[in-house]
């Protein structure tokens, strides 16, 4: 093969010179200083180009380096980073900070939060008509009298064999029947209640954004919750999600006792056992299920103060003093978790998550002692034992991981919590729980950013900033989970005092 290319080549190397005229003129000195002036611009683009070569050699050796220290930095064990050590995944989670002035003008505010409240005062109504409804329909219904007077429907009918036929064979609909319930409920009695908002606290995302509205009746201390749903654009339907009884706490120091108005409060836990109500298996996987009121209605609230009696209940020493823990721990490890709130918080998530193989989410007090050691959030012996014995009620030495963490790093309010599932419920439209990373990409928005705003920035630096941080804590990188969301969000909430600011943070990024 090497001798026939070498012919080759001598073959045109020949056929060249034949091609090349006899005789020609010499070139002229206007030619000449062409091509001295071209042979100068070659060689002078050729050392260019041979520095620029060792540049981009050098340059590429230098980002290697530096990208290893990089991945060395963000992803060290967690025991292997002291309490004030900033990651570069700390400092790009501090860029979500920038983002407190409100997005809209004033009166694009005003029309917007109006919108709004028409919108929620809607779909309360619409609960509230169906509720009744409901309530007022089964009363009658479900009336004992209905089945055993069967004098009316004799007279009805004509013949003798058809009147000693058994009931369940005849026809008969309710607005026929001439019985009339001696049921003491009315509609009045019904509206002696009081409204409340509330919403599961769940790992499941599907779970965690159900749009729940209960009912509170004074009549009878009783209580009904129903789930408003959307079906498709135009179609909504109130379901009822706990139907209407007495109910108990089914945890803590009021652990038997009755419901009453005074333990219907923004953060209140309503605790039920699954087994008993017709819910869905995905809150049926544990025995007990909590419910955590949002909101309520005041002025319903101070009405119902005002007129009922004897619905005073004194907060106990021992409910006092538990509080008092709760604030002593987290106080201490609010000083920690100082400026990597982000990181800690939703790596402590993970590690829970991954140690989780039952699915059931509880552990025994020496892997919490383990992860808080982990992660340089230790406290005190004897606050810790304080804090584990009012958490492990039950004395079984089995705490679930989001109680533990929300009891010992606290958590943020109910009025922050609300925009932070309105901005996961706007990427998860489908109520899968999940969200690929892809739309995540498609609906966050860095126009609003400071450092945008200012030039120091661009918009994809921001965005892929705050994506790696994302993508750096979540199980499986192609989607964001509920839970990894709101852990970001638990974490970034730390460092922040006002509430505003805070949901400012998620009106720009998120346009909601």
């Amino acid at each position: 093969m090497t001798r026939k290319s070498c012919q080759k080549k001598m073959e045109l190397s020949l056929l060249e010179q034949k091609t090349i005229p006899e005789n020609l003129p010499p070139p002229t000195d206007k030619y000449k200083l062409k091509y001295q002036q071209y042979e100068a611009e070659m060689k002078e683009g050729y050392k260019q180009y041979s520095q620029r070569t060792v540049e981009n050699k050098i340059n590429s050796a230098q980002f290697q380096e530096s990208s290893r220290k990089t991945a060395e930095k963000e992803d060290p064990q967690p025991e292997d980073r002291s309490d004030h050590d900033l990651s570069a995944l700390d400092e790009k989670a501090l860029l979500q900070q920038c983002y407190t002035n409100n997005p809209y003008t004033i009166q694009h505010s005003i029309r917007k939060l109006e919108a709004e409240e028409v919108a929620a005062e809607r779909r309360k109504q619409a609960v509230v008509e169906q509720v009744m409804v409901d309530q007022l329909s089964r009363a009658v219904i479900s009336d004992p009298e209905q089945s055993t007077n069967t004098g009316t429907y004799q007279r009805d009918h004509t013949s003798a064999g058809l009147g000693t036929a058994p009931l369940r064979f005849r026809k008969r609909t309710l607005h026929e029947t001439k019985i009339r319930t001696r049921s003491s409920l009315t509609e009045n009695m019904l509206s002696n209640k009081l409204r409340f908002d509330g919403r599961i606290l769940s790992r499941n995302g599907r779970d965690a954004c159900r749009e729940l509205i209960g009912f509170f009746f004074m009549y009878d201390r009783s209580l009904t919750v129903y789930e408003y749903r959307q079906f498709g654009k135009n179609r909504t339907n109130a379901l009822p999600f706990i139907q209407k009884g007495v109910y108990s706490h089914q945890r803590g120091q009021r652990k038997g006792q009755q419901y009453d108005l005074n333990d219907l409060h923004v953060g209140a836990n309503l605790t039920f056992l699954s087994c008993n109500l017709s819910l869905p298996e995905s809150i049926k996987q544990n025995a007990i299920f909590t419910l955590r009121v949002t909101n309520i209605d005041e002025a319903a609230m101070d009405i119902l103060k005002t007129t009922s009696v004897g619905i005073k209940q004194d907060i106990t020493q021992q409910e006092i003093d538990e509080s008092r823990v709760f604030r002593i721990v987290q106080g201490i490890l609010k000083e920690k978790l100082s400026k990597r709130g982000v990181r800690v918080v939703t790596r402590l998530g993970k590690y829970f998550r991954e140690l989780d193989h039952k699915g059931d989410g509880a552990f025994s007090k020496a892997v919490f002692k383990q992860a808080l050691t982990l992660f340089h959030l230790e406290v005190p012996e004897k606050d810790f034992e304080s804090l584990w014995l009012i958490l492990d009620d039950n004395g079984n030495d089995k705490v679930d991981y989001g109680e533990f963490t929300r009891a010992f790093i606290g958590e943020m309010n109910e009025y922050r919590k609300t925009f932070v599932r309105k901005a996961y419920m706007k990427l998860d439209f489908n109520k899968t729980g999940r969200v690929p990373m892809v739309d995540i990409r498609k609906c966050y928005c860095a126009k609003k950013h400071s450092q945008v705003l200012s030039g120091d920035a661009t918009e994809e630096e921001i965005k892929s900033s705050f994506l790696e941080t994302l993508e750096h804590v979540c199980s499986n990188p192609s989607e964001v989970s509920y839970c990894e969301f709101e852990d970001y969000y638990e974490g970034l909430s730390i460092e922040i005092m006002d509430d505003e600011d805070f949901v400012n943070i998620l009106k720009n990024a998120w346009g909601i």
